[in-house]
């Protein structure tokens, strides 16, 4: 299922000012940070980095394009446990700057970069061992060209690896479809992102069914959170995301592709 929404393209830095001045202002990005551990701001921080991450196949000194890579949390990881090189692009200023703070406290500038840009707009070529994401390509409805352009950018043999939020089968309440309309996700099910990943000709793609474990991360992130009635928004905003996926309506996938030789 799909909702219908503007599929213009809209410009780097007016998208980057659309988001910085709403989801992404440094004061939320912090605040996330605390529910997803230091440097991480995606599902399950650094627990479900380290499971990922072993999927990939990671050897040292292979470049990796880390696509909306936020604070940086699972570049550094990559960087530091397997010795690859680690190229994090960005939309949100507010996201680069404190990446960048982190990356000064762990001192590893020589294995991880950050660039402000626009995955769309990105003319890498045969450059990449890896393409990563961590919940990003909700924000970009223009699929078919996001995954033209990664896969472009892969080296033959390379791989693609993304988490995304997603449609849990079946109808949706009046509250997850504003919710969804509210933020300007794009949002497809586990099973149709599977097809648009074969679609622009990934091979050995997989599209894997998260929504229990997301459900699972919710509730750990919900138990870190202090009892000293701090951070209410963010309780508030996590007990509602574990109600709509108890209820099947928000959803997780974790999505791999192979770019042919």
């Amino acid at each position: 299922m799909d909702i219908l929404i503007n599929t213009q393209h809209i410009p780097a830095e007016a998208h980057s000012a659309q988001l910085d001045a709403s989801q992404y202002t440094r004061e939320s990005i912090l605040k996330y940070e605390k529910i997803y551990g230091h440097g991480f701001i995606s599902t399950g921080g650094l627990d479900s980095t380290r499971e990922i991450v072993k999927l990939l196949n990671l050897e040292s000194d292979m470049q990796v394009l880390d696509v909306g890579s936020g604070i940086g949390g699972s570049a550094f990881h990559m960087a530091q446990a397997y010795g690859v090189h680690v190229h994090g692009l960005d939309l949100s200023h507010n996201m680069l700057a404190i990446a960048h703070e982190r990356l000064q406290e762990i001192n590893i500038d020589s294995r991880v970069t950050f660039e402000f840009g626009d995955i769309l707009e990105h003319t890498a070529d045969s450059v990449y061992d890896v393409v990563y994401s961590r919940d990003a390509f909700l924000h970009i409805p223009e699929k078919a060209l996001l995954f033209q352009t990664l896969k472009r950018a892969l080296k033959p043999g390379g791989l693609m690896f993304f988490t995304d939020y997603c449609w849990g089968e079946g109808t949706h309440s009046a509250e997850f479809l504003e919710y969804v309309a509210q933020r300007k996700y794009d949002l497809h099910t586990v099973n149709d992102y599977g097809k648009l990943i074969e679609q622009a000709g990934f091979l050995e793609v997989q599209a894997i069914d998260k929504t229990k474990l997301f459900g699972d991360y919710l509730e750990l992130e919900l138990a870190k959170l202090p009892n000293d009635g701090s951070l209410p928004e963010i309780r508030k905003s996590w007990q509602e995301k574990l109600v709509r996926n108890r209820k099947g309506e928000q959803g997780w996938g974790w999505f791999m592709g192979q770019r042919g030789m």
